[in-house]
């Protein structure tokens, strides 16, 4: 049994939008089989975090450069939050490679 990724879902203040994002996501990632660790998080709590995917929307993109952050950490960045087939379409490929990397 391989270990759980960490994918942290991050907003402005880690309340509304990345909640939504993880709940959507969550609906998707059951529905595909997939049982992660699941976590939502302001944009200011970014470098103590430990993950292995960040989620976000695009417009968030730029802040993360202002942390030092592992480069190991892969980026998922989302037009629409909320559309499933989005979150499907662009986070369960990087669960999958990190997936395959780790068994």
């Amino acid at each position: 049994m391989s270990e759980k990724l960490t994918i942290y879902f991050i907003c402005g203040a880690g309340l509304g939008s990345s909640l939504a994002c993880q709940m959507t996501a969550e609906d998707v990632l059951n529905r595909l089989g997939l049982d992660e660790n699941l976590e939502h998080e302001a944009i200011s709590s970014t470098p103590g975090l430990h993950a292995d995917i960040i989620v976000s929307a695009e417009n968030f993109a730029p802040q993360f450069k202002q942390y030092d952050l592992d480069p190991a950490i892969k980026f998922v960045f989302l037009h629409n939050i909320v559309d499933p087939s989005e979150i499907e379409a662009k986070l369960v490929p990087v669960i999958k490679e990190l997936s395959a990397k780790a068994s």
